[in-house]
């Protein structure tokens, strides 16, 4: 199938990271299928901008907690698009501690559902599609937080649950790379600090003091956050330059993982 005629899902995308990676693709000459819940004052931007585009496209409101809610997306792919050939399972929800405090039992129930079990369903859904397109790409987008949790500078940011079901992530990006392989590569992009993620843009930010602010840019090497334009990047070179790279991580966190100590010089040694 040309690029032409590609269809892509990519979910979460009524602002910030997925619909970067949305109109990124639609431009690109991909059809891209949207998909939101939350933050219906968005839509009209998001209308606005993919119309200008001009390729193909579908908006759908939907619920991705709700299993038959996913069936009946994918049917609807297939009856529009004839397939799907690109997944971005973007899907996430995760409360800052610093926002909401201590858990209560359905913020915790809401990551855990949100983050890992609707792109598990949404995976399996799609798969038949993606595997009949003969060259399927999905792409997992993760967080940092399986890797680093509430700790240091990220405390403020990373809740338990969430930080818990982004380190199975990365167990299911595996298993399912060996489950569609070889007609589908699925890869994970585990993201740090991003403008709209965890950063500037969001609801947090503006609550944490300066030297919290400082102290996460100074554990990251390369001394900023992240911006749309570099998930973009690592997201195209996934699709359409890594035709042998499946059940891979990808960390595009800045270096935050590594930390800020800076390496002395050699010693000179004594013998």
């Amino acid at each position: 199938m040309s690029q032409q005629t590609k269809t892509a899902l990519i979910t979460g995308s009524i602002k910030g990271i997925g619909k970067a990676i949305a109109l990124a693709l639609a431009r690109n000459g991909i059809q891209v299928v949207t998909t939101y819940w939350d933050w219906p004052e968005f839509l009209p931007d998001l209308q606005k901008d993919l119309a200008a585009v001009g390729t193909s496209h579908l908006i759908v409101n939907i619920d991705l907690l709700d299993n038959n809610a996913i069936k009946q997306l994918i049917v609807d792919i297939q009856s529009k698009f004839g397939g799907l050939d690109i997944l971005i399972n973007n899907i996430e929800r995760g409360g800052w501690p610093l926002v909401h405090g201590e858990y209560v039992q359905n913020q915790w129930d809401m990551e855990v559902a949100t983050t890992m079990r609707a792109k598990r369903w949404l995976f399996y859904e799609a798969l038949p599609l993606l595997k009949a397109s003969g060259n399927g790409s999905v792409i997992n987008i993760s967080s940092i937080a399986g890797l680093v949790g509430r700790s240091g500078p990220a405390a403020p940011f990373f809740p338990d649950a969430y930080s818990a079901v982004n380190r199975g992530i990365s167990l299911l990006t595996e298993t399912w790379a060996r489950e569609a392989s070889p007609e589908v590569r699925v890869n994970e992009l585990m993201i740090g600090f991003f403008e709209t993620r965890h950063g500037p843009h969001t609801l947090g930010w503006q609550h944490l003091n300066a030297s919290e602010k400082e102290a996460l840019i100074n554990h990251t090497p390369l001394g900023r956050l992240g911006k749309l334009s570099d998930i973009v990047s690592s997201v195209m070179f996934l699709i359409n330059h890594a035709p042998f790279m499946t059940g891979s991580v990808i960390r595009l966190d800045g270096g935050y993982v590594l930390g800020g100590e800076k390496i002395p010089a050699m010693p000179k040694g004594f013998l």
